[in-house]
């Protein structure tokens, strides 16, 4: 299974380093120096990573054969990936790969469904569960203990229980803008919140 690990940003200094947005919960397993890494878009790697070094929080890697500055500004954004095997789980009972979360059914403790996670956002405070409900809109779920009780693999569903006004508030935002242009009527509600989007960081692996 080939996953999704980082995101390369821009470059570092002038002798071919770059920042990378890390989305996996295991940099050193797969962002570790001898590390090959297949690319998105596909021609501009494989790239196998040199050294790797923590710099101000961020994390910093040099790739063989980018010496200089202007090789490595010419590998930004391009996406990283990692070859996985899909029954491969982290030695952490309590972590969970994002491929394990994906599509997994969110309901509440008494079983009413939310929706279903269509993506995870990694954020430096925190990771966010992308929830569409039924409808057709989306809301963020902070993945926090306090917030996320149960993670059950076996039932592919994850039990939350929501502050107040984490879910009908996701609600409310919708209907105002809906009927702010006129599209909407009452009771109905679609589309997403605008700052829903995100990008991840946490890793596909």
């Amino acid at each position: 299974m080939q996953l999704v690990v980082a995101r390369i940003g821009r470059a570092h200094g002038i002798k071919g380093e770059v920042t990378v947005e890390v989305r996996t919960d295991e940099p050193e397993l797969r962002l570790g120096p001898g590390a090959v890494l297949a690319t998105e878009p596909a021609e501009a790697g494989p790239l196998t990573i040199e050294t790797g070094r923590v710099h101000s929080g961020r994390l910093l890697l040099r790739f063989e054969g980018v010496r200089d500055r202007t090789a490595a500004e010419a590998l930004r954004n391009i996406l990283l990936i990692a070859e996985v095997d899909p029954e491969e789980l982290p030695e952490d009972p309590e972590e969970f790969y994002d491929h394990q979360l994906m599509d997994l059914d969110v309901v509440l403790a008494d079983g009413t469904e939310i929706g279903r996670i269509t993506e995870i956002t990694h954020l430096p405070s925190q990771d966010l569960f992308i929830v569409e409900r039924p409808d057709g809109s989306e809301v963020m779920i902070p993945f926090v203990e306090e917030i996320v009780s149960e993670i059950d693999l076996e039932e592919q569903r994850a039990v939350i229980t929501p502050p107040p006004g984490l879910i009908d508030e996701s609600e409310a935002v919708i209907a105002s803008t809906r009927d702010e242009d006129g599209s909407g009527e009452d009771g109905s509600e679609d589309g997403s919140e605008d700052d829903a989007a995100g990008e991840a960081k946490k890793g596909d692996a």
